[in-house]
C-alpha cells in the first residue's frame, strides 16, 4: 500500500533543496550514462572489428615459402610447392581436420570479358568446402558443387560488382557466359560479401571457378597455392595448424625446425586476441563508470546526512510518539532510493537513446564504418545497471538512516 504522507515528505524535502538535490543526482545520472555510452561504444567497435572476420572464427590458412635450413642434401632458399596429393594426405592422416579447402588464384594481368564489356577481377579456383571457410551470401543460383569438381566444369560464381560491370541493369546473369583469358565460363551463381565498406566492394569483385578446372584450363598442373582449414568441433585451431605443417614438412623434405618454409594464419588466435582487447575495454568502462557512480553515491549520502541533521527534532518527536526504528530507516532509505533511482533511470534512458540515435543516423546515411557498427547495449547490461542503482541507493541511505534510527528523543527535542 502506498504511504502518501511519506511521499509528500520526500517531495517537500526535495523542493526545499532543489539545486543541492539536482547537483547530487547528476553524479549518479552521469555515472550510469557513461556506463551505457562506453559499453555501447565498445560493442560498436567489437561489432565492427568482428565483421572483418569474414572467415570461420577457427579457420587456419597455410601457404608455402622458401626454406631457410639445409636438409637431406637440399640447400636453403628452395621454394616449397604444395600439390593436390597433399590434400588427400591431410584428410587421411589428420582426423582433427574437418574441412580442407585448397585454393589457387589466376596470376598476371588480364581482363574478364562479356560481349563488348570488360573489367579486371580476381579469379580464384576453389572447392565447395571453401564457403565453409569463408562464408558468402548467395544471392542467386548456387556455389560450386562436387559434380563441378569431378567433371571439371567451366562454370563461375561471380560477385554482385562483377554483374554490375559486365551486365546491363536488370539483366539476368545466370546462364550467361563470360570470358576469362579467352576461355568461356557459364555463370551459375552470384553472391554478396559479408563484409562492409571497401572490403565488401573488393570481395564482390571476385569470381570463383572449380579448383581442378583452374588447374587444367590455365596450366597450373597439380599445384595448390594455399589451404583453408577448419578443425573438428572441440579441436583447437593451433592443433590443426601444428599437425598440418608438420605433415607437409615431412612430405616435402623440409627440416622440422624450419619455421620459414610454411606460412600460416590462425584466425582463432587473432580472434581471441581481439576478444581480450574488448574485454579490457569493457572492464575499463565499468571501472570509470562505477567510480563516477560511487562519487554520486557519496553525494547522495551526504545529502541524506544533512537531511537527517535538519530533521533531528522531527525524528525525535516521531520516536517519542512511538515510531519504530524501522519506520525511521525506511523513510530515509526510500528518499535515497528515489533520488538515485530516478537520476540513474534517466541516465540509462538518455544513454540508450543516444546509442539508438547514433545507430539510426549511421544506417540512414550509410556511414557504418568497417571498424564501428551497430553500437548497442544488451538487456543483461541494462539489468545490471538497474540492480546497481538499487544497491547504490540503499548504500547511499544506509548510514544516514542508521544514524536517524539512533536519535535519542530527549536530546532531539532539546535541539534548536
Amino acid at each position: 500500500m502506498i504511504d502518501i504522507d511519506k511521499w509528500q515528505e520526500i517531495f517537500t524535502t526535495i523542493r526545499k533543496h532543489k539545486l543541492r538535490t539536482l547537483l547530487t543526482a547528476f553524479g549518479v545520472f552521469w555515472g550510469i550514462f557513461m556506463l551505457v555510452v562506453l559499453l555501447g561504444a565498445s560493442r560498436g567497435f567489437r561489432n565492427g572489428v568482428e565483421s572483418q572476420f569474414d572467415v570461420a572464427k577457427n579457420a587456419v590458412f597455410v601457404w608455402t615459402q622458401r626454406t631457410s635450413i639445409p636438409y637431406k642434401g637440399l640447400s636453403p632458399g628452395r621454394y616449397v610447392r604444395l600439390k593436390t596429393d597433399d590434400i588427400e594426405a591431410i584428410r587421411q592422416n589428420i582426423p582433427e581436420v574437418d574441412v580442407v579447402a585448397p585454393r589457387n588464384n589466376l596470376d598476371g594481368e588480364f581482363t574478364v570479358n562479356r560481349k563488348t564489356k570488360y573489367a579486371a577481377f580476381e579469379v580464384f579456383g576453389d572447392y565447395p568446402d571453401f564457403i565453409k571457410v569463408e562464408p558468402k551470401k548467395i544471392v542467386s543460383g548456387r556455389f560450386i558443387n562436387q559434380i563441378d569438381i569431378q567433371e571439371k566444369r567451366k562454370i563461375a560464381v561471380v560477385g554482385t560488382k562483377v554483374v554490375e560491370e559486365l551486365f546491363e541493369k536488370g539483366e539476368e546473369p545466370l546462364g550467361q557466359y563470360i570470358s576469362i583469358k579467352g576461355i568461356y565460363f557459364q555463370i551459375v551463381g552470384t553472391f554478396e560479401s559479408n563484409q562492409k565498406g571497401e572490403r565488401a566492394m573488393e570481395d564482390q569483385q571476385t569470381i570463383f571457378i572449380p579448383h581442378p578446372t583452374m588447374q587444367q584450363a590455365f596450366n597450373q598442373g597439380n599445384r595448390v597455392y594455399w589451404l583453408g582449414l577448419v578443425p573438428q568441433d572441440g579441436v583447437a585451431s593451433e592443433v590443426v595448424e601444428t599437425k598440418v605443417k608438420a605433415l607437409l614438412m615431412s612430405r616435402h623434405n623440409v627440416a622440422p625446425d624450419d619455421l620459414k618454409a610454411f606460412g600460416s594464419n590462425n584466425v582463432e588466435r587473432e580472434f581471441e586476441q581481439v576478444q581480450g582487447l574488448f574485454m579490457g575495454m569493457d572492464g575499463f568502462s565499468w571501472l570509470v563508470s562505477i567510480g563516477t557512480i560511487i562519487a554520486g553515491i557519496v553525494g547522495v549520502g551526504n545529502i541524506m546526512l544533512i537531511i537527517v541533521k535538519e530533521r533531528t527534532k522531527e525524528i525525535g518527536i516521531r520516536k517519542a510518539l512511538g515510531a519504530q526504528p524501522w519506520s525511521i530507516i525506511s523513510m530515509i532509505l526510500q528518499e535515497s532510493l528515489f533520488i538515485t533511482g530516478v537520476s540513474g533511470y534517466f541516465g540509462l534512458v538518455v544513454g540508450v537513446g543516444l546509442l539508438e540515435g547514433l545507430n539510426y543516423a549511421m544506417k540512414k546515411s550509410d556511414a557504418e564504418s568497417e571498424f564501428f557498427a551497430n553500437p548497442e547495449i544488451d538487456f543483461g547490461i541494462a539489468l545490471s545497471a538497474i540492480i546497481l542503482l538499487v544497491v547504490a541507493g540503499a548504500l547511499a541511505g544506509l548510514i544516514p538512516a542508521t544514524k536517524a534510527a539512533r536519535v535519542n528523543p530527549v536530546v532531539a527535542l532539546k535541539d534548536e
